[in-house]
């Protein structure tokens, strides 16, 4: 044990650490980075916001589809869905329609500006980091999960709400479009 602790306590092991830690800051700056990088990217193409780009890439994908069923598929609260699709509408890329069967339920549509939309988006950053998380063995999804979570706790982000959309800002955040259409 005293090892350790002389280790611990000895300028080498300062140096260690001091390095350590600048290695963890600077890739979480990557992947800030990143996500920003490739938010201009889809904006600047697109027009669109990561959530944008999810809610509509989930209205393709699901065919006719209740907000509720959209909300669940991205990982976002219904109402953070609705406000989205106002959005979306306003600039002529989604329309809602209620059921004809069940009054209740409100059912989201692609129009064909919102199909040139995601023809012109490049694929959602998370894309492929599912895919190549998805390729590793489970230990090592684990370890970076326990890891990540850790680091999450140590910058005091425990009780930060977030969805799985890397995305920079706040999902709601003005996008530029706001009464455009």
């Amino acid at each position: 044990m005293s090892n350790l602790n002389e280790r611990h306590s000895s300028p080498e092991a300062s140096r260690d650490d001091s390095k350590n830690y600048e290695q963890v800051l600077v890739a979480l700056r990557r992947v800030i980075r990143a996500t920003d990088l490739h938010s201009k990217r889809l904006s600047k193409h697109a027009g669109l916001t990561g959530p944008q780009l999810l809610i509509m890439r989930s209205i393709r994908d699901l065919g006719e589809v209740t907000i509720g069923t959209i909300a669940d598929h991205v990982s976002l609260s219904q109402a953070t869905v609705t406000t989205i699709l106002d959005r979306l509408e306003l600039r002529n890329l989604v329309y809602r329609v209620r059921s004809t069967r069940d009054k209740r339920k409100v059912h989201a549509h692609l129009t064909d500006e919102g199909d040139q939309a995601l023809a012109r988006a490049p694929l959602p950053l998370q894309d492929n980091f599912i895919r190549k998380f998805q390729n590793l063995d489970q230990w090592e999804q684990s370890m970076i999960v326990a890891s990540l979570q850790r680091v999450a706790n140590m910058m005091d982000a425990d009780d930060i709400d977030a969805s799985p959309v890397l995305d920079v800002g706040s999902v709601l955040r003005e996008d530029g479009w706001k009464g455009k259409g």
